[in-house]
């Protein structure tokens, strides 16, 4: 019984004592797990020993400021993650196209004219191509489909670049020149957006480049041939 009452009286005094640290380094101002690090208990032990022992305000900010790091840093791991996955997916999938036959380049440009292309109505006879896109790549496909598939001399082809008064004209300009690689000087004039957008999104005008519409001119008759390219796809798809 001696043997049992000293372990007993032994331990009591241990459990004491890392009691004492505990709330010392609660003082300070460290975490649950930080405290856990040092004071080797259970952690509802530890959040019995506590849940009386308040902080100061100073002490508080600490752990604020903390949690706030702790918390940019998971969300850091988890854009780069996101990103790193994003590209392989990405990667994998420009290996599943290959190259472009001029009968695939034919029926893309038709499908992307379906969807974002000037059509003819009843009410407006003659009405040229165009289609219009902030989309730099999708700008560079239509224009090597109207040269190569419809055999559009590049002097009938004309750019206007549309933009917000808030863009930048002058960088825009350089922008879709470079890539349509055609001068700035054969741009017809620039069209300024004049209503107000009200967006919560936040627009980084760096990036912003405005809209480009391509149109060919005297092209009334191609625009009836691509209606019927349209019509032949929606008959036979």
């Amino acid at each position: 019984m001696y043997n049992i009452d000293r372990y007993i009286c032994g331990s009591m005094i241990e459990k004491t004592k890392e009691r004492q640290q505990a709330i010392a380094l609660r003082k300070k101002g460290l975490s649950y797990n930080e405290i856990l690090k040092r004071v080797p208990v259970a952690k509802s032990t530890l959040s019995l020993w506590l849940r009386d022992i308040g902080l100061a305000k100073r002490r508080k900010q600490r752990l604020t400021e903390k949690r706030r790091i702790a918390q940019i840093k998971a969300q850091q791991t988890c854009r780069n993650n996101r990103i790193k996955a994003t590209e392989e997916i990405k990667l994998l999938a420009r290996k599943e196209i290959p190259k472009l036959s001029r009968k695939k380049l034919w029926l893309i440009g038709v499908a992307l004219y379906w969807a974002e292309g000037s059509k003819q109505k009843e009410t407006n006879v003659s009405q040229r191509v165009s289609l219009g896109n902030s989309d730099p790549n999708v700008v560079k496909i239509f224009l090597r489909w109207l040269m190569e598939i419809c055999l559009v001399q590049k002097k009938d082809i004309h750019i206007r670049l549309y933009i917000h008064r808030t863009g930048n004209e002058k960088r825009a300009l350089n922008y879709w020149s470079k890539v349509t690689k055609i001068p700035i000087k054969k741009f017809q004039k620039t069209v300024f957006k004049k209503h107000n957008v009200k967006t919560n999104r936040k627009v980084d005008n760096r990036q912003y480049f405005g809209l480009l519409d391509v149109g060919v001119r005297r092209s009334t008759n191609l625009n009836r041939k691509i209606a019927g390219w349209i019509e032949g796809i929606s008959q036979n798809y």
